[in-house]
C-alpha cells in the first residue's frame, strides 16, 4: 500500500476533524454535481443526422492514437506510440511527454495527469508540465499490474476505475476492471473478461459502462458504493464488420458520454462511432475519420464537438490523427473544476 505522501493530491485522505467539519459542503457540491451532470435521454431524432456530419481532420501523428482528453486551459493531448502530444483546437501539435506506451488519459483538479500505461504496467501519475511522479497504481492485492488501458474518474469520490486488458483474449479472458479509492488502495472489481477497454461512469456515479472489445460488446454495471459494482450485465451487442464497407474489424474501444447520458462508442476498424442509448439501443452510427477508432472525447469551447483518435488504416504501418465532429450535442463534463 503506499504511504500518505506518495499518493497525488488530489487522491489523499484528509484527517477525520476535516472531513466532519467539511461533511455538509461535501455533500453540497455531490449533490449539485449530479443535478448539474443530469439531463434527459436523447433520441435519435435528437442527434445530428449522421449523413450530415463530415469528420474534420485537425491533427496528424505518425502512428496510430489513442487517449484524447482536454485540460482546463483548453488545451487536447492524445497518446501515440511512446508519447503524448499535446495540440490546440487549431491544429497545432507537440510532444509534451514520452512514457513508453500511454493509452488511457484524464485530468484532475490540481492540473496533473492520470495515465495508463502498459509499458510500464502502471497507472502513472504526471505533473501539469508531464513530469513523471509516483504512480497512482502498480498493483492490487499484491499482484502487478498487467497493462492498463483506460480510466474514469470518480470525481465526487475521489477515485478512479481503470481497465486492465494485459495479454487478455476470447481464448484468454484473464483482463480485469479496478477502482482506485481515495486513500490511493486498488481494489478488484470484475476479472474474466475479454480484452476490457473503455470505461466511461454516469453522472450521477450509479452506472458504469465498459466496452469489451473481444466480444464486440458493451457491458454495464450497477455502482452500489464507490468500486463496489453489481453483476455484470450486457448493455448492447454492437454491430459486425462489414468488409464490403471497407471495414476490417468490429471491437468497441474507447467510451465517453453525452450530458443526456447516451454512450458514444469509438468502433475499432468499423471506421465509426457509435452512439447508444443509456438502455443500450443503437442511436446513430457517425463516420469516424479514422479507420482503427480507438478513443473519444468532447471538447471545443462549448464541449459540443467530438475529438475522435485512431489510424487512418490498420494500426499498424498508418498514420495517426485526431478528427473531430461538429455534433452540436453537450458532452457530459469529466475534467473536475480547477483547484
Amino acid at each position: 500500500m503506499p504511504r500518505q505522501n506518495d499518493l497525488p493530491v488530489s487522491l489523499r485522505v484528509i484527517d477525520r476533524a476535516t472531513c466532519r467539519t467539511l461533511a455538509p459542503a461535501i455533500a453540497s457540491v455531490v449533490v449539485g454535481w449530479a443535478a448539474a451532470t443530469a439531463a434527459p435521454a436523447t433520441s435519435a431524432e435528437e442527434l445530428p443526422n449522421p449523413a450530415k456530419i463530415t469528420p474534420v481532420k485537425l491533427v496528424d501523428v505518425p502512428h496510430y492514437s489513442e487517449g484524447v482528453v482536454f485540460d482546463h486551459g483548453g488545451l487536447g493531448y492524445c497518446s501515440e506510440e511512446k508519447h503524448i502530444w499535446q495540440f490546440t483546437l487549431e491544429g497545432k501539435a507537440n510532444i509534451w511527454a514520452t512514457t513508453g506506451a500511454p493509452n488511457g488519459h484524464k485530468i484532475l483538479a490540481d492540473g496533473t495527469h492520470l495515465v495508463c500505461d502498459a509499458s510500464q504496467h502502471a497507472m502513472l501519475h504526471l505533473s501539469a508540465d508531464g513530469k513523471l511522479l509516483l504512480p497512482a497504481s502498480k498493483e492490487c492485492d499484491g499482484k502487478p499490474l498487467r497493462g492498463p488501458n483506460d480510466l474514469s474518474l470518480d470525481t465526487p469520490h475521489g477515485g478512479f476505475y481503470f481497465t486492465d486488458p494485459g495479454d487478455s483474449s476470447l481464448e484468454k479472458p484473464i483482463g480485469t476492471l479496478h477502482y482506485v479509492d481515495a486513500r490511493g488502495v486498488t481494489h478488484l472489481c470484475d476479472d474474466g473478461l475479454a480484452f476490457p477497454n473503455g470505461v466511461a461512469l454516469s453522472a450521477d456515479g450509479r452506472t458504469l459502462y465498459m466496452c469489451e472489445s473481444q466480444k464486440n460488446r458493451i457491458l454495464v454495471y450497477e455502482v452500489k458504493s464507490p468500486g463496489k459494482l453489481g453483476e455484470r450485465k450486457v448493455l448492447a451487442d454492437l454491430p459486425k464488420k462489414d468488409p464490403a464497407l471497407g471495414q476490417i474489424d468490429n471491437q468497441p474501444d474507447g467510451m465517453c458520454l453525452d450530458a443526456a447520458g447516451n454512450v458514444y462508442v469509438a468502433h475499432y476498424g468499423m471506421h465509426q462511432v457509435q452512439v447508444l442509448s443509456p438502455a443500450g439501443k443503437l442511436l446513430a452510427r457517425y463516420e469516424a475519420g479514422t479507420l482503427t477508432t480507438s478513443n473519444v472525447a468532447f471538447g471545443g469551447p462549448k464541449r459540443d464537438q467530438l475529438f475522435v483518435t485512431g489510424a487512418l488504416g490498420a494500426e499498424q504501418g498508418s498514420t495517426g490523427a485526431v478528427f473531430r465532429l461538429d455534433l452540436g450535442v453537450p458532452g457530459l463534463a469529466i475534467l473536475p473544476a480547477k483547484r
